[in-house]
């Protein structure tokens, strides 16, 4: 099974490598250590503490949806036109760049350094594997 790094589990769940091990020290999330002492993360516990991680949301967006793919950030760059606008946001590890009309903006108060969550829903998604880090 793939093991995690503390620092590669923080990047993962878009938080610092010390949140992990506060984590890990309060029993939250289940750590090692490898043949070389290095404290790691077996890869199903980190899927599945990042599961809970996304349920135990504050509960500010939206109550229900269908879109299951949710990125809470923040707004990074908001560019408007006369009818459309850019909107970027800054979710962990992840950017995030949606085109809506400027009204929407205006509307949703969308400005930098403004919290919000982009929810993604899509007819066609993309995996790729990630190489072996070593």
């Amino acid at each position: 099974m793939r093991e995690y790094s503390m620092g590669r589990a923080a990047r993962l769940l878009g938080v610092s490598a010390d949140t992990v091990r506060r984590w890990a020290d309060a029993g939250r999330l289940a750590t090692r250590r490898d043949d070389g002492g290095r404290r790691v993360v077996d890869g199903r516990d980190l899927a599945a503490f990042a599961v809970e991680l996304a349920r135990d949301d504050d509960g500010d967006g939206p109550a229900y949806t269908s879109a299951r793919n949710a990125f809470p950030g923040i707004v990074t760059a908001v560019t408007l036109g006369d009818v459309a606008a850019q909107v970027e946001i800054q979710a962990g590890p992840h950017r995030l760049v949606s085109l809506m009309t400027r009204e929407a903006v205006e509307e949703l108060g969308l400005e930098v350094g403004v919290e919000a969550t982009a929810r993604v829903k899509a007819t066609s998604v993309h995996v790729d594997r990630a190489a072996e880090r070593r």
